[in-house]
């Protein structure tokens, strides 16, 4: 996995933080990801992120449970297994309706569940670096790439200027692991820690 450089700024202000991504985007550094403890409607498009497609995806796991149901359903009762149910045609669409539906509505959930924690990286015993252990709790957590041409404490001290309460430099790993925390290192640990 890529061990890469991080400038973190805390900020203790959804509204200073908002302003501050629209800011940081401006004068050109690479936003890694921003971490809150709650949603902050319109942050993704200051970040400048795309739309999902996650809807894409479930109108096709939906699609997919259509097809299986009525495929499954129209063979079992015209060829497999014909029976005379009170004189019903062995093709009796309106009938197979609500299984339909609800094959539809399961494979579209679960594909969209699925789907959703793979890009988010999200599943047991699945580890990610914590840039900070209130990101959860009170704090919203600004995370920029540091590039070889990035000047650290320009950038931490653009940050403060910006209204971060709290700014350091950490080395982590950008990917996931399995597994559990390492035992000599500790899940909010700095390797590298810079407070100006």
């Amino acid at each position: 996995m890529a061990i890469k450089k991080f400038a973190v700024g805390c900020f203790d202000d959804e509204a200073v933080l908002f302003s501050a991504v629209k800011k940081v985007r401006t004068a050109g550094y690479k936003i890694h990801d921003v971490y809150t403890p709650m949603h902050i409607h319109g942050l993704d498009t200051a970040m400048g992120l795309r739309d999902t497609s996650l809807h894409i995806a479930g109108f096709f796991y939906g699609l997919s449970g259509t097809i299986i149901a009525l495929g499954g359903i129209t063979w079992i009762f015209t060829t497999d297994w014909p029976l005379n149910i009170g004189g019903k045609p062995h093709f009796s669409l309106p009938a197979w309706i609500p299984i339909t539906f609800e094959l539809t509505v399961l494979l579209s959930s679960i594909g969209m569940v699925l789907t959703f924690c793979y890009l988010c990286q999200m599943a047991p015993f699945v580890k990610k670096h914590h840039f900070h252990p209130r990101s959860t709790d009170d704090l919203f957590v600004m995370v920029i790439e540091c590039t070889p041409k990035t000047n650290e404490t320009e950038v931490l001290s653009y940050l403060q200027g910006l209204g971060a309460v709290e700014t350091n430099i950490q080395v982590a790993e950008t990917g996931w692991w399995l597994g559990s925390y390492a035992k000599d290192r500790k899940p909010f640990e700095k390797k590298e820690t810079v407070i100006a």
